[in-house]
C-alpha cells in the first residue's frame, strides 16, 4: 500500500560540497510538494521567510471549492484557511505574520474536516503547540533548552482559525455554525517599574562596555537600548513603533517631528488596527534628548540606531540589560508601556487625556490601571466612613443598644 502524500511543506536542504571540500551550494529552505522541489531563497536562519513562501505557494497552487451551503463534514479546513489567506489576509497590516500562523494551523488542521472542530480538538491543538519550541530558539548555539510556544500564542492562532471559519460562513459556503473553543486569556501583567528600577535599567544600558576575550573594552554597545528605553518609557509606545520611528517623514515608518515635538507612531500608509497608534506629544525633556541625539549624530535617520542603521528589535539586548540591572526576567520591553500607564495614574492625570496619550480607550485604561490612581474608589470608601447612623428605620424589630447589649452579654452564667 503506498504511503500517503505529505502535502506541501518546507525542508532545510543541507549544503553541498565538491570532492575537494569546497562549498558547492549553501544550505537553504526549499518547498517539497510531491516530487517537486521549489527554492525559497531563504537561508537556514530565515525559517519565517520560508513559511511565508510556503503559504504563498499553497494559495497560488490550490483553488479551493466555493460551493454554497455545504455541510461541515464535506469541507476541508485547508479550503477554509486558503480562502481566508486569499480574501482577508492581504488586508491585514501584518500580512506576513497572519500567513505564518496559518501555515502552522495547516500542519494540524489541514487534512481535517470542518465538522471535526470542537472543544476537545481545540484543546488538543493547544497541547500540541505548547510542546513545540519557538522558531527563534537556537539551543545548539546558546546551550540553553529551547523555550516552548506559550498558550497565548496558541490562542492567537486559534483566533485566526475562528476568523477563517466565520469568513467562510459569511460567504455562504457552509450551512452550519462551527464554534472554535479558545483557551482562557492569560491574566493581565501587573508588573511595572518603580522609578528606581527604571533608572537602574537605563544606567545598565548606558554604562555597559562590550566584553571581548573576557575583558571589557571601551566599546559602548548598548546605548541604543538606553535611548529605546527612554522613548518607550516616556511615551508608552509599543516597542515595534519605537524601533520603527524615523526622524523625518518616511514611507512605511512612523516619525518624530522635532519641530512640533509630536511622535506620529503609526507608519505612513499603514492601516489602522485594534492596537491603535495615535500621535503623541513628547515630554519636553525627552524631546530635548532626541534633538541632541540628532545633533550629535548618534541618531541620524531613526531614533534607535546601531552603527548608523535603524534597529528592527532590541529584544535580545534588552533581556541582557535586564539581567545586568539586577531585575527579574519578567521585565520585557512591553513592561515599559505598563509602567508609563501606571505612572500617569499615580500622577492623577485625567483618564481621557492619559488614554489618548497611550492610544487606548478610557475603559481599557480604567479597567487595567485605574487602581493605581490615588483617588481609586476613594469616594465610596469615604462615604462609608462618613455614615452617621447605624439605625435602619425600616427594621421594626431592631433593638436599642441597651437591650442589644443584654442579648449578647454572655458573661453571666446560667442558673
Amino acid at each position: 500500500m503506498p504511503r500517503p502524500a505529505k502535502g506541501a511543506r518546507i525542508w532545510l536542504e543541507p549544503e553541498r560540497r565538491n570532492s575537494d571540500g569546497t562549498l558547492r551550494q549553501r544550505s537553504t529552505w526549499v518547498i517539497r510538494d510531491g516530487s517537486s522541489k521549489i527554492g525559497t531563497g531563504c537561508g537556514p536562519s530565515d525559517r519565517a521567510g520560508a513559511e511565508q513562501a510556503l503559504a504563498k505557494h499553497i494559495a497560488e497552487k490550490y483553488a479551493p471549492k466555493r460551493e454554497r451551503s455545504r455541510s461541515p463534514s464535506e469541507i476541508l479546513i485547508a479550503d477554509v484557511i486558503t480562502i481566508y489567506l486569499t480574501d482577508i489576509a492581504p488586508q491585514h497590516a501584518r500580512e506576513d505574520e497572519t500567513r505564518q500562523r496559518c501555515v502552522t494551523l495547516l500542519k494540524w488542521w489541514g487534512l481535517k474536516k470542518l465538522s471535526e472542530v470542537n472543544g476537545r480538538a481545540c484543546r488538543d491543538y493547544v497541547a500540541w503547540r505548547i510542546q513545540q519550541p519557538r522558531k527563534a530558539a537556537k539551543p545548539e548555539t546558546t546551550g540553553k533548552p529551547a523555550r516552548p510556544i506559550t498558550p497565548s500564542a496558541a490562542r492567537r492562532e486559534l483566533e485566526d482559525l475562528r476568523s477563517a471559519i466565520n469568513h467562510h460562513r459569511r460567504e455562504g459556503l457552509c450551512s452550519e455554525i462551527v464554534e472554535v473553543v479558545l483557551p482562557d486569556k492569560p491574566l493581565p501583567r501587573e508588573r511595572w517599574l518603580t522609578r528606581s528600577e527604571a533608572a537602574r535599567l537605563i544606567w545598565a544600558a548606558w554604562r555597559y562596555r562590550e566584553v571581548q576575550k573576557g575583558k571589557e573594552t571601551g566599546r559602548r554597545s548598548r546605548r541604543h537600548v538606553a535611548r529605546f528605553i527612554l522613548v518607550a518609557l516616556y511615551t508608552g509606545t509599543r516597542s515595534s513603533a519605537v524601533c520603527g520611528a524615523a526622524l523625518e517623514p518616511t514611507v512605511g515608518r512612523g516619525w518624530i517631528d522635532l519641530d512640533s515635538g509630536v511622535f506620529y507612531r503609526r507608519a505612513q500608509g499603514a492601516r489602522e488596527t485594534k492596537k491603535r497608534q495615535p500621535p503623541v506629544k513628547l515630554p519636553s525633556r525627552l524631546l530635548a534628548h532626541i534633538r541632541r541625539w540628532k545633533d550629535t549624530g548618534v541618531a541620524q535617520s531613526a531614533v534607535v540606531e546601531w552603527n548608523g542603521e535603524p534597529v528592527a528589535s532590541v529584544k535580545k539586548a534588552f533581556a541582557r540589560t535586564v539581567i545586568d540591572a539586577g531585575l527579574s526576567t519578567d521585565v520585557t520591553p512591553h513592561i515599559l508601556r505598563h509602567t508609563c500607564a501606571t505612572w500617569l495614574m499615580q500622577a492623577r492625570v485625567d483618564l481621557w487625556e492619559a488614554a489618548g496619550f497611550l492610544g487606548m480607550t478610557v475603559q481599557q485604561l480604567e479597567a487595567t490601571y485605574g487602581h493605581h490612581h490615588p483617588e481609586f474608589q476613594s469616594e465610596a470608601a469615604e462615604a462609608l466612613r462618613r455614615q452617621k447612623s447605624d439605625r435602619n428605620p425600616v427594621n421594626k424589630t431592631e433593638r436599642t443598644p441597651e437591650k442589644a447589649s443584654k442579648i449578647v452579654d454572655f458573661s453571666r452564667r446560667a442558673g
